[in-house]
């Protein structure tokens, strides 16, 4: 395994193996922090949220490729690892059960949709599933169709519960997912950019939720709903320009702009310029995406962002309470591990195997001559 590489899974298992480990022997309700700094009590939707979202990065590396002996010895341990996690998720007896809507409140049909996003993410992992399992995984998804959406990104999350239901076979609602995918080319608002809702925001939700799991939404279902043919290159084509704009944010020393709301996933704000690499429907070079994420990587975690247990901490760089809305438990966290999708790629891929490249901004501030950049 290449040195880079190794960095990027050793950072990853650093931040889900407790997430993991704890859910897989039931112990993830006891020991996972309950720290958020708003009115409201988020302890019923920590463990969901921890889980759904720590998946969602995750699950591409479960996927079946030809990998070196010493990554394969581990990915077929945390198969077994995430096959217990989703049986103690969602087994109604299970001490670690989660609140997929049962106990009130929305917020557990955002976590349902990260977690159906991890589903589709995984490939063969979720289909070498038992029946019983899937089934049961399906059956705690349904619960989350009780909450109406929000009518903003939250509408992807109805649609995505209704994806992973389908990849697990399961009885999808069409109608949801339509919906949802003709709202958002409604809420296009240009230059690869939807509104969150009517409106346009300038934060990373675009990469944090909505063309990450429009992509996969529409991946889904191409081929069943017939528009979904159409609207398919439009929204890759859109897909690819977020990731570039992405790229462009990403200075030279590895830091960002470090605006909006929810910028305490931290490089979690990268998911679509990962996705990007993953899914390959992107232009930019492989190498200097990988060299200017790496720098992203190394920057936020020079300075520890666990607490003494090795959960996470609320800010960017360490503990920064004050940068996170009072929505945000420590579960929330874990959509940092978005950034971590290129994972799912075998180690020949050139993301991993080509020599190092500058990333846009090291080369500019380098005196090189490149290319203007131009909108969509």
């Amino acid at each position: 395994m290449n040195i880079t590489r190794r960095f990027w899974l050793d950072t990853m298992l650093k931040i889900t193996d407790p997430v993991f480990i704890n859910l897989s022997r039931g112990t993830l309700k006891d020991n996972l922090p309950n720290r958020f700094y708003g009115k409201s009590d988020r302890t019923p939707f920590g463990t969901l949220e921890a889980f759904g979202r720590s998946f969602c990065g995750f699950a591409p590396l479960l996927d079946t490729f030809i990998r070196s002996d010493e990554e394969d010895i581990c990915v077929k341990k945390y198969r077994d690892i995430l096959t217990a996690c989703l049986d103690n998720a969602t087994a109604p007896g299970s001490p670690d059960y989660m609140n997929f809507g049962q106990r009130g409140g929305s917020q557990p049909l955002v976590d349902a949709a990260f977690l159906a996003h991890g589903i589709l993410r995984s490939g063969r992992f979720a289909l070498s599933l038992s029946r019983s399992l899937k089934d049961q995984v399906i059956s705690a998804l349904e619960i989350s169709r009780r909450i109406i959406p929000h009518n903003c990104n939250w509408i992807l999350f109805s649609c995505m519960v209704e994806a992973g239901i389908h990849r697990l076979g399961g009885q999808s609602d069409r109608l949801r997912v339509v919906y949802g995918v003709r709202q958002f080319m409604q809420w296009y608002k240009g230059d690869g950019v939807y509104g969150d809702g009517a409106e346009l925001h300038i934060d990373y939700y675009n990469s944090f939720v909505i063309v990450p799991m429009l992509i996969d939404i529409i991946n889904e279902f191409d081929g069943i709903i017939d528009e979904f043919d159409e609207i398919k290159p439009i929204v890759l084509s859109r897909a690819a320009r977020g990731a570039e704009i992405l790229e462009r944010l990403i200075n030279r020393d590895g830091t960002y702009p470090y605006t909006g709301r929810s910028i305490t996933y931290r490089f979690g704000a990268f998911q679509l310029l990962s996705q990007a690499m993953l899914e390959h429907f992107s232009s930019l070079s492989p190498a200097s995406v990988r060299c200017g994420l790496t720098e992203v990587i190394k920057r936020v975690t020079e300075r520890s962002i666990f607490d003494e247990n090795g959960w996470l901490l609320h800010g960017i760089y360490g503990n920064q309470p004050s940068l996170a809305e009072d929505y945000i438990c420590t579960g929330s966290l874990y959509l940092c591990c978005a950034v971590f999708l290129p994972l799912g790629l075998p180690e020949k891929d050139p993301f991993w195997s080509a020599p190092d490249e500058k990333w846009t901004s090291l080369r500019i501030t380098d005196g090189e001559d490149v290319l203007r950049d131009h909108a969509l």
